[in-house]
């Protein structure tokens, strides 16, 4: 049995309640996946001598065959890495270097052994603006990765000040994407305010960190100061698309708003601003197109974490038609990545 048919097989096996359609059909377009996670924790070594010296690493999230049987199992032909845990921030400046570098070169080395299966974004030292356009020069022009992946902030402060230019400048300059991964809304919000119940710093905090950290993007101005720049906000982009008409009216009608952008809010979202596709639902999707365009929409999964696959809502949607799906599920990518 081929992986093509073999991932049919999977399909009917375990979506056919979910998308009965898409469990009927026995091809698919090519799925590109841009939420893929990963360790290294042989990176231990580098930091030992830190504070961050008793960080763990699970096993399950190392690259190994089982990764691609994984995603065989999803019908998912290609992943972009990165790290993103973004537990470096903090570290002087040499040892977050060190710690970037180690992960880009095993990154570029795992792409190498498996090019038609796998590529990588570098997670560069975002606080450090400067050394983080330097380290996506070396990951894009050196090892061959794809762009850079960043968390929603760097120890508290919003990536969307003028001293983040020259990092948003190099992005833009290369022409390469940057994939941005919330972590809980940590010092954003009070820890407190998510326990109990829920997984609530997942559930809430996750996207509630994606929409601050697009909004600012937006309102503070750095969309305009580089028109090339293109950026990808996980988890469908958090509240931003889901409560759009809400961030359109704010410079307009709030006095103390003090907006910088040039262009409305959904301008970005159709042009500068993609989001994956990780909503969950057919009338999540069906939102996500209505309020950006599906040339906006990239597929994401968050393996090796367990979330509900979006390949059969994708494929079983009303919202979108034959071309638009197969954009949806890697065209769109493979064209943001120049793959």
């Amino acid at each position: 049995m081929n992986r093509r048919n073999f991932m049919s097989q999977m399909a009917i096996a375990s979506t056919t309640v979910l998308a009965p359609k898409w469990a009927l059909a026995q091809t698919h377009p090519r799925v590109i996946d841009i939420h893929a996670h990963c360790v290294f924790p042989e990176v231990a070594e580098i930091i030992k001598d830190t504070p961050l010296k008793d960080t763990g690493f699970a096993d399950w999230q190392t690259l190994s065959p089982a990764r691609m049987e994984l995603m065989d199992g999803r019908a998912i032909d290609m992943q972009v890495l990165s790290v993103n845990r973004y537990w470096w921030n903090g570290l002087e400046p040499e040892i977050a270097d060190k710690v970037v570098r180690y992960h880009d070169e095993q990154l570029a080395a795992w792409c190498n052994q498996y090019p038609d299966r796998f590529t990588a974004l570098s997670s560069v030292s975002l606080e450090y603006p400067e050394l983080a356009a330097a380290q996506l020069e070396y990951a894009v022009n050196e090892l061959g990765l794809r762009g850079a992946s960043v968390g929603g902030h760097t120890n508290g402060e919003a990536v969307s000040g003028a001293r983040f230019d020259p990092f948003w400048a190099k992005a833009a300059e290369l022409n390469v994407p940057v994939f941005m991964h919330p972590n809980n809304s940590d010092q954003w919000v009070d820890p407190e305010i998510f326990s109990g119940a829920g997984s609530l710093p997942n559930i809430i905090g996750n996207p509630l960190e994606t929409a601050i950290f697009l909004s600012k993007l937006i309102y503070e101005g750095v969309f305009d100061r580089f028109p090339d720049l293109k950026v990808v906000g996980s988890h469908g982009g958090g509240y931003l698309p889901s409560y759009l008409s809400r961030f359109e009216v704010a410079c307009e009608l709030r006095p103390d708003a003090a907006c910088i952008n040039t262009k409305s809010p959904s301008e970005y979202l159709k042009s500068q601003i993609f989001v994956d596709s990780m909503v969950f639902s057919d009338e999540g999707l069906r939102h996500l197109v209505a309020e950006m365009g599906s040339g906006q929409i990239v597929f994401g999964s968050d393996v090796p974490f367990s979330w509900p696959d979006t390949v059969p809502i994708i494929e079983a949607s009303d919202a979108l038609n034959a071309d638009q799906k197969e954009a949806v599920l890697g065209g769109n990518l493979a064209r943001l990545l120049k793959l």
